[in-house]
Parts: C-alpha cells; structure tokens; sequence
C-alpha cells in the first residue's frame, strides 16, 4: 500500500489500536499486528520491570510491529490542604462499603518524563514504535530513540500541540478528537480545551503542519475510516473499537456496561484520575459533575483515591465507580476477536470507498 504510515512499519493496513493503559494486553497487541495493522500497549500504568515483562511477550506472541505508549505528564504539584479536603469529600462514600479512605494520596503513575529506567527498557526491547501521550519527553530521549531506529508519535488535542511536536522531530502525529475515550492527550490539563472533533481537528493541523497525522477519536468502522482518509490522514487509530474484543483486559462489569444501552452516555471528567478523560456515564461521574475542577488534585495524585474507591466498591458488588472509559461512538463497539475485527474493518473501509468511486 502507497501509505506513509504503512511504508514506516511494514504495515499491510494503515490502522493502529489504541494503546489504552489497563485495557490494551500483549494478546490483543499482537493478534492486531499479526492482522496487519499496529498492535498497541500502554506502559503509563507499568513499572520499567513490568513494562519490559509486557513488551517482551507482546514480541514473543507477534513478528510484526509492536507501538509502546508512555505517559509524559508533568511530576504532580502537592498541596497538602488540597489532597486531605479530596479524601475528606469521599469518607461518607467509603463508609458505604465498609471501608476507608486511604490516609493520603500518592503518585502511582511515574512520568516517562525524566526516566532513565523506563528510557532504557525500550532501547533493550526496541519496539517498532513508541508513542507518547500528555506530552513530550525531553529531546536527548527523542534522540536516543530515534537512533535505533524507533518510530515516534505523539498525541495533538490541538494545532498549537501539533507544532510543539513537529518542532520536537517526531515521525506522525496522532490527532486526538473530543470523540475518543479515555485521557485526552491534552499537554496542559489546566489551560482551555478547545474540544475540537476529530474531523476539524484534522484539518486544522494539517493547515499548520506538514508531518504525517493519524486520525483518533470517534471511529468505530470501516465507513468511519473511509471518512478520515479522505481528510488526507495517513491513518486512523482506533481504541474503542476493541474493548469488547475477548483479548483486551477489560473485567465483566465493564464488557456488560459497554454492551448496555447506558454506554450512548459518556461524560468528559477530570474527577476519577485528577486528567480530563471520557468516561461511560457511571455512579461516580454523577456525583463529581458539579465538582470545581480547582479542588482536584493533580494526575495520578486523585487516581490513587479513584482506584480505591472503585475497589471497595465492586468488593461489595458496585462497579458504578471504576475508570470505564469510553468513547462516543460506544454503541457501536463489536465483540469479536482482535484479527477478525481488523479484518472486518478492512472490508467495510473498502466497501465504503468502492461505494464512493463507483
């Protein structure tokens, strides 16, 4: 296939799943890449022991490409009155379920900003990609990836973020739309979201920047990717599109919310993980949606509470507070295996742009 995205990764098929930390596994990695499109993993949630056993059995499972997502937030800013009014707000709550809320909130999530260790787990393991979310490292670790050949990407909420990255040197940017689920990528949580979709974000940095772009956020089948390419996209990554595939991680409660009728609902909150993020409309959004987003700790200080929170709850048979994140086009998600599904995405995106030239 004439494709830039392609021709970089020895790709039969210019389709990426979403790397999605918690959800994304080595076997759903890998059965995508072994279809011909870019199999993911997410590493943000991963020690750099954790995060190489992960990559290392992802390229057992597949000879194809394999992309590493990692997190490049900024370290959280602690504010000590800040935290304990956070864990306050929720006693009542964990009481509910016979427990209590932690005594403080932690950093669970280390940035790759600034670590060696995990730096150094990916030059060892050398996936073909490795892509960033929330940010950019700094540019000696772009360099020294670069220089073993890895592909880079990064994540674009919006056109000004595009240019930091083209600045940056990095390979594809991936345009993330206020459609798609999970984190928005956004580098600054506190500055103004523009919420662009993905349809105008596309255009918009393809005005500002020559790299090539990936469109996210919002498809969910071969009709939608037949859309964005015709913006001029050199591929289009999608994530939840394979939270119902048999290989993916995610647990019953959330498979069983994703089928029902309430995944139509999904709500932009910064209240589970202290980062703007899509979310299935759940218990827990309910009771943070009139929460100022001043009083949220910083990300992952506010995880750290969200994922106790959550535990204690489904102890006691209430999933109506985990992290089921998810995007708009929900509804439409498939349960079928990874390799099928890729294939059937294929077809239908031919079939969408035979019905266009004929």
């Amino acid at each position: 296939m004439d494709n830039e995205l392609c021709k970089t990764l020895n790709l039969r098929f210019p389709l990426i799943q979403a790397p999605m930390a918690g959800v994304s596994t080595p076997e759903l990695a890998a059965a995508v890449s072994n279809a011909g499109a870019l199999g993911s993993i997410g590493v943000g949630a991963s020690t750099p022991q954790q995060a190489e056993a992960m990559i290392r059995q992802s390229l057992a499972l597949t000879s194809g490409p394999l992309n590493v997502n990692v997190f490049c937030h900024a370290p959280a800013q602690r504010d000590a009155q800040r935290e304990s009014a956070w864990i306050a707000r929720f006693d009542e709550r964990f009481r509910r379920f016979d427990a209590a809320p932690p005594a403080e909130l932690s950093e669970i999530y280390q940035t790759f900003c600034g670590n060696d260790a995990m730096l150094e787990v990916l030059l060892a393991t050398r996936p073909a990609a490795v892509s960033f979310h929330f940010g950019l490292p700094s540019a000696d670790f772009i360099r020294r990836l670069k220089s073993q050949g890895i592909v880079t990407l990064a994540t674009a909420t919006s056109p000004e973020e595009a240019q930091v990255i083209e600045a940056a040197g990095i390979d594809f940017i991936v345009a993330q739309g206020i459609e798609a689920g999970g984190h928005r990528g956004i580098f600054n949580p506190r500055a103004e979201d523009r919420a662009l979709s993905t349809f105008t974000l596309v255009q918009a940095i393809r005005q500002v920047s020559r790299l090539p772009v990936i469109a996210a956020g919002g498809v969910m089948d071969g009709a939608g990717i037949a859309a964005m390419m015709t913006l001029g996209v050199t591929g289009v990554q999608l994530g939840t599109a394979f939270v119902l595939c048999p290989e993916s991680a995610a647990n019953a409660a959330y498979r069983q919310l994703m089928k029902s009728a309430q995944s139509a609902s999904t709500v932009m909150t910064a209240a589970i993980s202290g980062r703007p993020a899509r979310c299935i409309t759940n218990d827990f959004c309910r009771m943070m949606q009139d929460v100022p987003v001043q009083a949220i700790p910083d990300y992952p200080l506010t995880y750290a509470l969200g994922k106790a929170l959550a535990g204690a709850a489904s102890a006691k048979g209430d999933h109506g507070y985990g992290a089921q994140w998810a995007g708009q086009g929900a509804p439409l998600a498939r349960e079928l295996p990874a390799a099928e599904l890729v294939n059937a995405l294929v077809a239908e995106w031919q079939a969408a742009e035979d019905l266009t030239m004929g």
